[in-house]
């Protein structure tokens, strides 16, 4: 072979190696580009389920300690405790130091950790600025009701995410049951006054008896004796007003009663003197 044709098939062999391994480096290429594509997606995937769960996590922590302060700063005086509003506080900061991990730019939020931080800090001091409310309308026995069902809410939740031990939680649900008891009979003892004060007795017996009835139906009725005898003078009072209101009645009804028999006397006299 002359050295031409030598240097000729020389040149040729590069050119067929790389025709050779195209296919396979394009294949090597197409492989890549759909693995590359792949990690993306599930980049973009884990990236967009972190900022789902992160919103998730931040709306429950702001309803959290919305609901949290809406019980303490709601509830009626006659039924808040400082231990209550210490729990409450608690609850509150511990929600709010969560959220502020996920929104450090919150200046108010700030302002509002520094605040439960300090009332958490009186212990049993704390600071109570609740007013009594009187609870003299069903509308409003309501609403407190609703605040109640609330704060069991919030407690349940803090047992299940392991911020209250099930002792605490457990000892804060007889609490609740308790308040809920005090609630229907300050309900009662209001309504039963009202109707005394605009003068109808019968409406005040049947407010009255209602909260005997409620007392008497509780699982631990020794707890309210107290409760209960006050709430039995009341119901003997309204009775003996319903009594004395139907005294004129039952007069007119003897009055009417003895002109007839005098009428009869008469009639009789005359039959007999004819």
């Amino acid at each position: 072979m002359s050295n031409r044709a030598k240097a000729l098939h020389s040149s040729e062999n590069p050119l067929h190696e790389a025709l050779a391994v195209s296919p396979l480096v394009i294949t090597l290429l197409i492989v890549a580009g759909i693995f590359i594509l792949i990690a993306i997606a599930y980049i973009n995937h884990m990236l967009e389920s972190s900022k789902l769960e992160k919103a998730r996590l931040k709306a429950d922590l702001i309803d959290r300690t919305r609901r949290n302060r809406s019980v303490s700063d709601n509830l009626p005086g006659q039924l808040m405790t400082p231990a209550l509003k210490l729990l409450l506080s608690r609850l509150e900061l511990q929600a709010s130091d969560r959220l502020l991990a996920l929104d450090k730019a919150n200046s108010e939020l700030r302002t509002r950790i520094a605040e439960l931080r300090e009332q958490v800090n009186k212990n049993e001091l704390i600071t109570i600025g609740n007013p009594v409310q009187p609870i003299n309308t069903e509308a409003r026995a309501k609403e407190v009701r609703f605040i109640l069902e609330n704060l069991h809410s919030q407690i349940s939740r803090a047992a299940q995410d392991g911020l209250l031990q099930a002792n605490e939680a457990k000892h804060w649900n007889k609490e609740i049951q308790n308040m809920l008891c005090l609630l229907h009979i300050d309900f009662f003892n209001n309504l039963g006054q009202q109707a005394l004060q605009k003068g109808q007795p019968g409406q005040a017996r049947l407010a009255f008896e209602r909260g005997v009835q409620y007392l008497r139906k509780q699982p631990e009725p020794a707890k309210y004796q107290a409760q209960l005898a006050q709430l039995e003078n009341h119901l003997n009072r309204a009775n003996a007003m319903v009594l004395e209101t139907s005294k004129p009645a039952e007069n007119e009804v003897n009055q009417l009663t003895e002109g007839l028999k005098d009428l009869d006397d008469e009639d009789s006299w005359k039959k007999k003197s004819f």
